[in-house]
């Protein structure tokens, strides 16, 4: 008998439904099995308001995921361990390395896992786990660990550096991506596709002995993608004939407008209060 995986948007740039609230960061309630996953915190502001809005008791998740250390996926991190101290914890051990951004002016700002959030993992996790390598999480469900950066037109997506002078570029090789295989092929969730939403998809199809990719959820990090690299990915979705694509958060206006197009039928959007569901 087929199993739902359900997937969640707790926390999103945009809000979807009564009573829900908007931050710009990211974060999805996977239920798979009798399992409960929380994919990133968010920046913190919304992930309890829109929990208890939702439903969604906090306090039974069997593991916290980190898709990377930016504040906007992890500023809620010291909550959900707070409210599930049993959950595992699944991260890179670059998520806590000190990051920063460049901005437009040439100001830095510290981008990074707020310190809180950082100490409460010693202090209050029921387990630390480092995803270096594709880890399964749970039922099925497993995260990349490292992807390898192989296309010649993906990058980071912005000027992030691990030092304040902003002299050493970050390469985020914390980025990271999880993916579970269904009878209709790969469902594959994003954080911000920092490592490249190709690179990723490929590095997937090398984990699952080339299975197909079914859909595609989160965040793309196209918003400040060149028109060549949004030609290319585009060309690259089109040959891996992806059938669902769920893109949000960092993905850009633009770029979820073009995607849009491409892909008629294929698309949606994935607002916080969005619930999507896959036969497993």
């Amino acid at each position: 008998m087929n199993r739902l995986m359900r997937i969640i948007v707790l926390v999103e740039n945009t809000a979807g439904g009564c009573g829900l609230l908007a931050e710009h960061g990211l974060s999805f309630w996977v239920k798979t099995g009798s399992r409960r996953v929380l994919w990133d915190t968010g920046q913190g502001m919304c992930l309890e308001h829109n929990a208890r809005a939702l439903g969604i008791s906090l306090a039974s998740a069997d593991a916290i995921v980190l898709s990377h250390g930016h504040y906007d996926h992890t500023g809620g991190l010291k909550q959900a361990v707070t409210a599930a101290p049993q959950a595992a914890v699944f991260a890179h051990p670059d998520a806590f390395r000190k990051k920063y951004a460049r901005r437009d002016d040439g100001t830095t700002c510290y981008i990074g896992v707020p310190a809180p959030d950082e100490n409460c993992i010693e202090q209050e996790a029921g387990q630390l786990v480092w995803t270096n390598r594709p880890t399964e999480i749970c039922d099925g469900l497993f995260v990349t660990g490292e992807i390898p950066r192989v296309t010649d037109f993906e990058d980071t997506g912005g000027p992030f550096f691990i030092d304040e002078g902003c002299r050493q570029a970050d390469p985020l090789s914390d980025d990271q991506a999880a993916f579970v295989e269904t009878p209709a092929g790969t469902v594959v969730i994003l954080g911000c596709a920092h490592a490249g939403v190709i690179n990723t998809l490929r590095h997937v199809q090398t984990l699952t002995n080339n299975r197909s990719i079914h859909a595609v959820i989160g965040g793309m990090h196209l918003i400040n993608a060149s028109p060549e690299r949004m030609d290319k990915t585009i060309t690259e979705l089109h040959r891996l004939d992806v059938r669902r694509l769920l893109p949000c958060h960092c993905t850009g206006f633009a770029a979820v407008d073009r995607l849009w197009n491409e892909f008629p039928g294929r698309c949606a959007i994935c607002p916080a209060g969005a619930v999507v569901e896959f036969e497993r």
